[in-house]
């Protein structure tokens, strides 16, 4: 359930989620910037960049929750997308410079159809050289500002579903404007997949619009504005949103006692990652099952409400 502080920001002791509609133009650095004015706190990130041309659902943790982007990130995504086949651009979008124009008249729905199913399904795919991916320590992107030629190597990435929701033809026949919903494993590139279906179909092709609808659990139906969060700071609240993101392990009061000094407790039924809460809702730790002594152990990866004293486990995770 969103948690709601009309007209008041909750400061550095409390930690949640905010789910925001990423406005164009901005960067998500700039939603970054501005939801730290808004929560009165400057331990704030996000779970994935988006670029400014693009819309949609940008996941924003604060104070605590910030821990929990890094899973959030690595979630399956879904986009809603307008491919322009018929010129390929500097950057795989309508904010590059048109470098080749092909005409699409020749091109059919069928056709395309066709193409869109090879590139369904686990694919090799070569990110966007104006992309975020680092080359030696330096942005793709920033290299390419400086005039470097980038070349990245192709990855490993999963479309799950790359489906065709409209098809338009321009009046003078030169270009084709295509409506797709793409669900896809993280790491996609959406302008990319753009980029490579035109090439497929022999007539280039860029992103127009890019909008990003789902991240992992969480929905852009769901999600505020800029202006709405300035009203109202609407959040979900950090055990909420790690019950959410990982299967639950309810501990015993010995339990919770240990994890919050770092101790080792049984295992979990569940593998992978797990929310261990206590009785009354609280996710005090993240876990993992693990082996200490050729023992089975569950041990604590992250520690949300560490004790107080001797033993105290230091807090894990990424800062923002």
């Amino acid at each position: 359930m969103t948690q709601q502080r009309p007209n008041g920001a909750p400061g550095s002791e409390v930690s949640g989620l905010a789910l925001i509609d990423k406005p164009a133009g901005w960067t998500s650095h700039d939603v970054v910037g501005k939801t730290r004015r808004l929560a009165g706190t400057r331990k704030v990130g996000h779970a994935g960049t988006l670029d400014p041309m693009a819309t949609g659902l940008l996941v924003i943790g604060f104070n605590k929750a910030t821990r929990l982007l890094t899973a959030i990130t690595g979630t399956d995504k879904t986009y809603q997308a307008t491919i322009r086949l018929g010129a390929s651009t500097t950057t795989d979008d309508a904010d590059g410079e048109i470098v080749r124009s092909r005409l699409a008249n020749a091109v059919t729905e069928e056709r395309v159809q066709e193409q869109i199913s090879e590139l369904t399904g686990d694919i090799l795919q070569i990110p966007s050289s104006v992309s975020a991916i680092k080359v030696d320590g330096r942005r793709a992107y920033d290299r390419v500002r400086a005039g470097e030629d980038v070349e990245l190597q192709a990855r490993p990435v999963r479309i799950d579903s790359f489906e065709l929701t409209d098809y338009r033809r321009a009046e003078d026949g030169k270009t084709v404007d295509l409506d797709v919903t793409v669900s896809c494993s993280s790491g996609t590139y959406i302008r990319a997949l753009a980029r490579d279906l035109g090439e497929a179909l022999d007539t280039g092709g860029h992103l127009t619009m890019l909008r990003r609808t789902r991240v992992g659990p969480f929905y852009v139906d769901d999600a505020v504005t800029v202006d709405q969060l300035a009203d109202t700071f609407a959040y979900i609240e950090l055990s909420e949103a790690a019950s959410g993101l990982f299967p639950v392990r309810t501990l015993t009061d010995d339990e919770a006692a240990d994890l919050q000094f770092g101790r080792r407790i049984t295992p979990s039924e569940d593998a992978g990652t797990v929310a261990a809460r206590t009785r009354d809702g609280v996710v005090i730790a993240l876990i993992e099952n693990s082996t200490f002594r050729d023992t089975a152990v569950a041990k604590p990866s992250i520690v949300f409400a560490a004790a107080d004293g001797p033993g105290q486990l230091p807090e894990k995770g990424t800062p923002s």
